[in-house]
C-alpha cells in the first residue's frame, strides 16, 4: 500500500515558551502519553489511518477544542459534560503542561490531548465524527500580510467542515474586530450558518462559558469579546 504524500505545512506559532516548572515536566512525562487520542503524527501514522473514536470514548458525542491555551475551558467542559468525549489540540507545550495539571486536579477522564498541529489531527479524524468544535481566542496575527496564517482560512476550515457532523456547532471567541470580520466572511463559505439573530447573540457569552485567562487579559486591556456561533449545514 502506498502511503499518502505528506503535505508541506508551514507552522508559525510558538512551540515552547519559558522554562517549565518541575511539576509540569512531571505531568508531561507521566500523563501525556496516556491521554493520546492515538497515532496522529505523520511519523506514527504515515498511512493516515483514521482514529477509532468509538474505541476511545464509546458511543458518545465527541467534541474538539482547537488551541486550548491553558486548558481551563477544556477541563470545565469535560467536567460539566461527563457523557461526552473531548479532544484538545495545542502545539504550545507550556499550554499542554498547564492543561495536564488541571486534568489531575479536576480528576476528569473523558479527555484526550494531541500536542501538535490541528491540521495533522484533521487528517486522521473520521468524516462527520465531531459534534461540536471550539476556537477560543486564536492567535490574531494582526498584521495584514499575516492574515493567511489565521485559523479561519480554507486550509483549516475545509478539513474542519469535513470532520464535523451535519448540525454540529462551531464556536469562535475573539476580541479582535478584524478577526471577527474574517471569520464572518470565511466560515459561511465552508458550509456553515451563522446563528446570530440579534446583537446580544454575539456580545454575550454562551450559557456554559468559562472565561479564559486570555479573555480576562483582553477585558483588562479594554478589548471587547465577541462570541460567534455557527452550525454545520
Amino acid at each position: 500500500m502506498t502511503n499518502p504524500t505528506r503535505p508541506h505545512r508551514n507552522f508559525y506559532g510558538r512551540l515552547k515558551g519559558k522554562s517549565l516548572k518541575p511539576s509540569q515536566k512531571t505531568y508531561l512525562a507521566e500523563d501525556l502519553s496516556a491521554l493520546s487520542p492515538g497515532p496522529v503524527s505523520w511519523e506514527d501514522n504515515p498511512e493516515r489511518t483514521p482514529l477509532d473514536l468509538g474505541g476511545l470514548f464509546g458511543p458518545c458525542p465527541v467534541w474538539l477544542e482547537i488551541g486550548f491555551g491553558g486548558g481551563e475551558h477544556m477541563v470545565h467542559q469535560a467536567a460539566e459534560n461527563p457523557d461526552m468525549g473531548l479532544i484538545g489540540c495545542e502545539p504550545y507545550i507550556n499550554g499542554v503542561a498547564m492543561l495536564l495539571g488541571k486534568i489531575r486536579r479536576a480528576g476528569v477522564d473523558n479527555l484526550k490531548v494531541f500536542p501538535g498541529d490541528a491540521r495533522d489531527l484533521f487528517d486522521v479524524l473520521p468524516d462527520a465524527s465531531i459534534s461540536k468544535a471550539f476556537l477560543l481566542y486564536p492567535d490574531p496575527w494582526p498584521k495584514k500580510r499575516h492574515h493567511r496564517r489565521r485559523f479561519v482560512t480554507p486550509e483549516h476550515l475545509e478539513p474542519l467542515a469535513r470532520v464535523l457532523k451535519p448540525g454540529a456547532i462551531f464556536r469562535v471567541a475573539t476580541d479582535i474586530p478584524d478577526y471577527v470580520r474574517q471569520t464572518l466572511e470565511q466560515v459561511p463559505r465552508h458550509g456553515f450558518d451563522w446563528l446570530a439573530e440579534q446583537p446580544d447573540d454575539w456580545r454575550r457569552p454562551w450559557d456554559d462559558w468559562l472565561s479564559t485567562r486570555y479573555e480576562q487579559k483582553a477585558l483588562r486591556e479594554g478589548r471587547v469579546p465577541h462570541y460567534l456561533t455557527f452550525r454545520k449545514k
